[in-house]
């Protein structure tokens, strides 16, 4: 019986020995560091590469097999500490400075931490999403200033509070109500749900508006969970079990002045400012799960022997998985080109996209995060079924990748949302272009 660190095996052990050493997160790191050198400027692949190291160390040193009855969460400060909860920005503003950050460094951090474990990298991207409107409006407030630093060195976890249980992806009539104080606090109602982290959080970043169903009247607030009217239940999602989500009734929540982020009329500004690094991370992670499993499943197809012959040999395996591995190859380089554009951009207008050029990345956001999310559950369910059983046991990452693709089209809204922003984009686009 192979060493159990090598899998997350719970029941029997279902893949010989030989095969499951071979599929070991040092041999698919190999297999995506092959893939991506040929294309990966030497500051991303050295930056990927360091990633990979600490992943690896982690594992080994905390005998880590993956499987469900490890609490992810406690996983936290250690990343943290390490600078790998998020490379989005540099945080000097709270003492914490990187050497490499930014979209594409932040890529590079995904495309190994997602190699280590999915559903962990999953949940830091929910942190990155309370982290970046706490980081675009903290006003050097020290309030702010202490729960940024805290969600950026993994001292606690963060949310975002957007989607409620009657509104969905209609994001801007929201029913969750805030009521402006005298001293310039606001006092919160409502319910929201599906909130990646939220039981296990710390920080919520939430939304509300002055007026019930008004989006010109939504405001911003950072959000105490230990404060009072604060109550959340977990939902359970059995694709993604180690992952919490909530479901958050606000009773009464009152928000100090210190923690509003963008008074009456600001709320829904900053929600779509967000919109950009929200889905072009989420794309992240669709391509992250892509290569993933074909790390899996290439190294699997290649040992596992059927009528006396490799199995890649045949063509109804070969093929299908060269057609996989090209498509998944082909958005990663789209996407390191959108990110180091991004890059580019916030370097030379000082972290200020001007609002006609966001409104085109905004447009391209949601493009890539269509085709990776979409091209994520093909891929995965495909290298599962190249992989047989050994695909949808437990006794490797391959169940979880299969899972966690299915919900990524929903997350972050839904693929027909995108695909309403795409053609209402492609309407204006050609007014301008046809007189």
């Amino acid at each position: 019986m192979t060493d159990r660190k090598l899998t997350k095996t719970k029941y029997a052990q279902a893949i010989n020995d030989e095969i499951l050493e071979k599929m070991s997160l040092k041999n698919r790191y190999s297999f995506l560091n092959n893939n991506l050198m040929s294309f990966l400027s030497p500051e991303q692949f050295n930056f990927l590469k360091k990633v990979e190291k600490f992943c690896m160390r982690f594992e080994k040193k905390n005998n880590i097999t993956h499987s469900e009855d490890e609490d992810m969460y406690d996983w936290i400060p250690a990343f943290g500490a390490e600078g790998l909860i998020t490379r989005a920005h540099n945080f000097e503003m709270v003492d914490v400075n990187y050497d490499y950050y930014g979209a594409t460094a932040d890529f590079m951090r995904y495309l190994a931490m997602d190699g280590f474990d999915p559903q962990f990298a999953m949940g830091s991207g929910a942190t990155v999403l309370a982290i970046n409107p706490v980081y675009d409006h903290h006003e050097d407030i020290p309030q702010r200033l202490e729960a940024l630093k805290d969600m950026v060195t993994g001292k606690a976890a963060g949310c975002i509070l957007i989607t409620e249980p009657e509104r969905g992806s209609d994001a801007v009539h929201q029913l969750t109500t805030c009521d402006k104080q005298d001293d310039g606090s606001f006092i919160l109602n409502g319910e929201k749900i599906f909130n990646t982290n939220a039981p296990k959080s710390k920080w919520a970043v939430s939304y509300a508006s002055a007026e019930a169903n008004n989006g010109n009247t939504m405001a911003q607030f950072l959000v105490n969970t230990e404060w009072d009217g604060w109550n959340c239940e977990r939902v359970y999602i059995p694709w993604v079990p180690k992952l919490f989500l909530g479901k958050e009734r606000l009773e009464n929540l009152r928000v100090p002045k210190e923690y509003v982020l963008g008074d009456v009329g600001k709320g829904r500004e900053h929600l779509f400012e967000g919109l950009v690094p929200e889905r072009i991370g989420i794309a992240m992670g669709g391509v992250a799960q892509a290569w993933n499993a074909l790390a899996h499943a290439g190294i699997y197809i290649n040992l596992r022997k059927q009528f006396d012959k490799v199995v890649l040999i045949f063509q109804g395996v070969g093929f299908t998985y060269a057609d996989l591995w090209a498509r998944t190859s082909n958005i990663t380089q789209g996407i390191i080109k959108f990110a180091e554009n991004y890059d580019e951009k916030m370097e030379k207008f000082g972290g200020e996209i001007p609002g006609n050029i966001q409104q085109a990345m905004v447009v391209s956001a949601s493009q890539f995060k269509y085709q990776a999310t979409k091209l994520s559950a093909e891929v995965c369910y495909e290298c599962a079924n190249l992989m047989g059983g050994a695909g949808l046991c437990d006794n490797t990452l391959m169940h979880d990748l299969l899972n966690m693709s299915r919900i990524q089209e929903i997350v972050g809204g839904s693929r027909q949302i995108q695909q309403y922003i795409m053609s209402m984009a492609f309407r204006k686009l050609f007014k301008m272009s046809v007189p």
